[in-house]
């Protein structure tokens, strides 16, 4: 335990150990920003680990931790030294107590208020009180909790308890030098109120508003501010009914607290979440400085001007982070795509300007096109079929003067399409779709069979040469694979076509896509259906998911079932929950969420009409009905129209399936390079640098390469192992970005009061109970449940064979949640702002797939669980 220690003693390796605000208020005095005086103990979590107590974060032992120390005697020494040092302020000073722990104010997670503070302490041995209390609330449940779900553990942390002399304040609050709602960098938002900042920090008083930006305040919005928070004589703090009509601060004052936040922030380097007061003489402090965790950080490299992004990681519906390695696959990757329009990177491990990497996620860099005349008529509708939501948000920043119309943009944004559709023969393919769909569908194959190729390696191939083979095939992977677009957009595009010529709303002739053939990942499924037809429910429906993969690696399942199994893992073994990035393992490496899959459809019943073959030939049989009730509709309008929508809709069905076949290629590509990379990573781990092959999906490949070498990179891949698992646990990753941190959707307008609206996505209404699920490894769905969750992967899918209907946060009608839901005949709606927070699992809703609406019914025992 520490002595007591003036703020000017805080050195560097004080910083390590007590941590948010004591280091920071020690670092900002010698700035020279106004902190109030004060001083600071610390303490570690005061012996309770010896003490042999469980500090497992449940209810009751959290209350028995604090317990033990408001029990515990203060020591002698520390009780000396607080009432020594208080004596030195002078005679009854006010003070403020609060705690700083090792575990708060960190980059990833704030933990504001999970400690208690005491304010208005008068008198040596209050103060020795309150620093007891604050050491006790270390272990609050609230604090317990926090540590849990942020990873922390709980017999590490350390706490510091800050004295600080009280500022009289006149007026006082909270100031953020970034927009918390809208992610603006620089843009200061300020909320007053009179009297102590508690009420503006507990949430007990309407504030007064002030945002500033650049020296001009643009925002003044009076509160009612009807408590004030006041110190009482002789300690404590009271409540009192207040009246300000008029703004408790001037505009000058404003001002000088937004220069303070610039000040506070650029000392730090980072945007800040900060606490003033402004004394009866005007005079502005600074009571506390923290980082702003819930800004989402700013793509990197950045680029010159203002940048428009799009989360390639909302389009694939992965939310969680990429491995360094998936990262460094993706750019090479990225490469290739740029090189087909003539905009290759020099290195291709670079990849492409228009790739940027934030918070280890990927974004598209979409400021070209946006300021193209080509670009802005081609986005919105590329938008459309793959991830509705962005639309708006696109068409709205058509109106930002910081992306207007570039002179020359033109030239150069066809000329980059004309080299495209020259690289993947566009008129040639759409030609070969239009007149022989046997020999289009013969070339798909061939591609897939080209990949198979090239993914071999032979056994006797040097570390060095596994690792310029993965080179040579993420970089050949786009190319090749883009090739069958020009088929599968000729299926939608003569469904557009039949949509003009019947006269009809596509939303209205969603059931043709129903049932396609030619998918992938509905073969996939059927395929694992049709195995648990094969084989008996037990043990499958006796035995938990660990215990069957024990069985199916040792191979003691009954022998259809083993043979089965492994049939399937070899077809579909590649395949994952978040599969684009090749740092995840595959099902052929980790069969559990398969084996969960097989058993959940062994408990449903073979002839029910939900059984999924069930289900699929009833979606064809809807999808000829709709077929023929577009045509009869063009035919109304016109006989020659007729046989041109029968021919449309029939090629439409044969190649809109093929969707899917893209991805279903990058994947194995992935796979591939996934499993030449294992061989390379248990090299590494032979000469020492590594602790176990998997840790190599923690370096890049250029990393990789010089590993090769020789040296010790465990230290690096244990630290991006916990950043990795430190973005995984973010709660809000953005669909679009602006490079000053905006959020555009942030800006959107709120849903209409008594429905949540998306988009339309697979046509047809159903009532039913909502099961919220955010990971779909291991959950459960009941047959006929509405499947709600933030967006899908193909690892999502064998979940939408029991699913009522699907609703979906991201995602737009060509998503891929969209496309299985049609296939399935299952009502869906997709693009749902926050659906997974305003429906809660077991709420009733009932979902309409051709409006794109959803509806909350709260029973009687249910509490409103929709608004926004």
């Amino acid at each position: 335990m520490n002595t007591a220690l003036d703020f000017s003693e805080i050195d560097g390796g004080m910083l390590a150990e007590v941590g948010g605000k004591a280091a920071n208020l020690g670092e900002l005095t010698r700035a020279g920003l106004p902190v109030p005086p004060g001083w600071v103990l610390t303490t570690d979590a005061y012996g309770l680990a010896a003490t042999g107590l469980d500090l497992t974060p449940d209810g009751t032992l959290a209350e028995r931790a604090r317990r033990h120390l408001l029990e515990a005697p203060v020591p002698d020494a520390v009780h000396e030294t607080i009432v020594k040092h208080y004596a030195a302020l002078g005679p009854d000073v006010a003070v403020a107590v609060r705690s700083s722990a090792t575990a708060e104010d960190l980059p990833f997670a704030s933990f504001a208020g999970q400690q208690d503070t005491f304010l208005n302490v008068v008198g040596a041995e209050a103060v020795v009180e309150a620093v007891r209390r604050c050491w006790a609330s270390l272990w609050t449940d609230r604090a317990v909790a926090y540590r849990e779900a942020n990873g922390i553990d709980h017999a590490a942390v350390r706490l510091a308890v800050v004295v600080q002399v009280m500022v009289d304040a006149r007026v006082a609050g909270v100031m953020f030098t970034a927009n918390p709602v809208t992610g603006r960098r620089c843009e200061t938002v300020i909320d007053a109120s009179p009297g102590l900042g508690e009420a503006v920090v507990s949430g007990a008083v309407n504030p007064d508003r002030f945002v500033a930006y650049d020296g001009e305040i643009l925002e003044r919005r009076a509160g009612d501010k009807r408590v004030a928070i006041r110190p009482l004589p002789g300690g404590g703090t009271v409540r009192v009914e207040t009246s300000h009509d008029e703004f408790c601060l001037t505009d000058a004052e404003v001002l000088r607290l937004a220069e303070l936040g610039r000040r506070v922030e650029d000392h730090y380097g980072a945007p800040q979440d900060t606490e003033w007061a402004v004394d009866a003489g005007g005079e502005l402090w600074l009571t506390q400085a923290r980082p702003i965790t819930t800004l989402y950080p700013l793509p990197e490299p950045a680029r010159p001007g203002l940048r428009v992004y799009f989360s390639l990681n909302v389009i694939q519906g992965v939310m969680g982070p990429l491995t360094p390695m998936g990262l460094a696959a993706f750019r090479v990757i990225g490469g290739g795509a740029a090189g087909i329009v003539g905009h290759g990177p020099a290195d291709p491990l670079d990849g492409p300007a228009f790739m940027a990497v934030s918070g280890q996620r990927l974004w598209l860099d979409l400021t070209t096109p946006l300021r193209s005349r080509p670009g802005r008529a081609i986005l919105p509708r590329a938008l459309t079929l793959g991830e509705a939501r962005g639309v708006a948000l696109v068409r709205r920043l058509f109106d930002d003067p910081r992306l207007e119309l570039a002179r020359s943009s033109r030239r150069p944004f066809l000329r980059g399409l004309a080299r495209f559709a020259r690289r993947v023969h566009l008129p040639s393919r759409v030609f070969l779709a239009l007149t022989s769909p046997r020999r289009a569908l013969g070339y798909t194959r061939r591609v897939g069979e080209v990949l198979d190729r090239r993914l071999r390696v032979p056994a006797t191939a040097t570390p060095a040469q596994r690792l310029d083979h993965a080179e040579r095939l993420l970089a050949a992977t786009f190319p090749s694979i883009v090739s069958v677009m020009p088929i599968v957009l000729t299926g939608y595009g003569l469904f557009a076509l039949a949509g003009r010529l019947s006269g009809l709303p596509l939303a209205e002739m969603q059931d043709v896509l129903r049932g396609l053939p030619h998918n992938p990942t509905t073969e996939m499924d059927l395929k694992l259906w049709d195995l648990a037809t094969r084989v008996e429910p037990e043990p499958f429906t006796e035995l938990t998911v660990a215990e069957l993969v024990r069985r199916y690696e040792a191979g003691e399942l009954p022998p259809v079932a083993q043979r089965g199994v492994a049939a399937f893992l070899a077809e579909y073994g590649h395949r994952g929950v978040a599969e684009i990035d090749l740092g995840v393992p595959r099902w052929s490496e980790e069969p559990a969420h398969i084996l969960g899959a097989l058993a959940n459809y062994l408990r449903m019943d073979a002839g029910s009409d939900l059984a999924p073959a069930a289900l699929f030939a009833k979606g064809e049989a809807q999808a000829r009905a709709a077929a023929a009730r577009v045509t009869a509709a063009a035919r109304g309008r016109g006989r020659w129209r007729a046989p041109v929508t029968r021919f449309a809709l029939r090629r439409t069905r044969t190649y809109a399936g093929l969707r899917e076949l893209p991805k279903f290629y990058l994947v194995k590509a992935l796979s591939g390079v996934r499993h030449s990379l294992l061989a390379v990573g248990e090299h590494l781990t032979g000469l020492g640098v590594l602790d176990a092959p998997g840790d190599v999906f923690f370096l890049d490949l250029r990393e990789t390469r010089a590993a090769l070498a020789g040296g010790d990179l465990r230290e690096l891949v244990a630290r991006r192992r916990a950043e990795h698992e430190r973005e995984s646990r973010r709660r809000h990753v953005p669909r679009m970005l602006l490079s000053d941190g905006t959020e555009p959707e942030a800006l959107a307008s709120p849903a209409p009061e008594g429905a949540l609206v998306g988009t339309a996505a697979s046509a047809g209404t159903v009532t039913g109970r909502a099961r919220v699920v955010l990971d779909p490894v291991g959950a459960h769905l009941e047959p006929g449940e509405i499947l709600v969750c933030p967006s899908t992967d193909p690892g999502w899918t064998p979940l939408f064979l029991t699913a009522g209907g699907l609703v979906m946060e991201m995602g737009g009608a060509m998503s891929h949640g969209a496309v299985v839901a049609r296939e399935y005949g299952i009502p869906a709606v997709v693009g749902v702002a926050d659906a997974t927070h305003r429906i809660t699992t077991g709420q009733e809703i009932e979902l309409d797939g051709a409006a794109g609406t959803v509806t909350a019914r709260p029973g009687p025992d249910q509490a409103r669980t929709t608004s926004a």
